[in-house]
């Protein structure tokens, strides 16, 4: 998978487009000035150049050094910086209490590595800590508008509710709904979104 990303962000071009994903836009509302911000499979930066503009502490974890490679100079282009880790999320620590939010938008990786991330997610988060997630949904499949081809990859809401029981729920909903990032992300979706809160009385 790491030669696919690395070939698709080969090219000048941005392949989702430099502007922000709109509901991480509106999700960002609920933050605290200057949080600590991880951001999975952060891609060309297009999502943590936006969070670092608006005074966030910024990391984006990506298996491609060409993407994040992309992402510094998208930061740097617009007066900010993202610190950039180059790590296959099965490998990367996300540490305990140590995050104000985390942040996956379109990030897909198989079910399997999911049942492992999750827990690691809710662990990294501090007390109030958010977590911000758009995916593909299983709908999707249907579709040519964007996203995997492999159903593994696609994310439901029961599962996130499942995985997160215990969060307070900010917002959560299925939609179907137009996107318009980049090249790759065009046109009527079905998409999961998620916002959740590590409650106060985590464990």
């Amino acid at each position: 998978m790491k030669s696919f990303w690395n070939e698709r962000y080969s090219s000048e071009e941005y392949a989702y487009g430099v502007q922000p994903n709109d509901f991480l836009v509106e999700a960002a509302k609920r933050l605290p000035t200057a949080s600590r911000i991880l951001s999975l499979g952060e891609g060309e930066g297009r999502n943590a150049a936006f969070l670092a503009k608006c005074g966030h502490k910024v990391t984006a974890v990506d298996q491609s050094e060409i993407g994040l490679l992309k992402t510094e100079k998208l930061a740097a282009s617009q007066g900010c910086t993202v610190e950039t880790v180059v790590s296959d999320l099965r490998e990367y620590e996300i540490g305990e209490q140590k995050w104000n939010a985390i942040v996956s938008i379109f990030c897909h990786v198989p079910s399997e590595l999911r049942r492992v991330l999750y827990p690691k997610i809710r662990a990294g988060l501090k007390t109030g800590g958010v977590l911000i997630v758009e995916a593909y949904a299983p709908e999707q499949l249907k579709r040519n508008s964007g996203g995997p081809k492999e159903a593994d990859l696609l994310v439901s809401l029961d599962e996130l509710q499942t995985q997160f029981a215990g969060f307070e729920i900010a917002y959560t909903q299925a939609l179907t709904r137009v996107i318009q990032e980049g090249l790759f992300h065009q046109g009527v979706s079905d998409v999961t979104q998620f916002i959740g809160i590590n409650p106060k009385d985590a464990v």
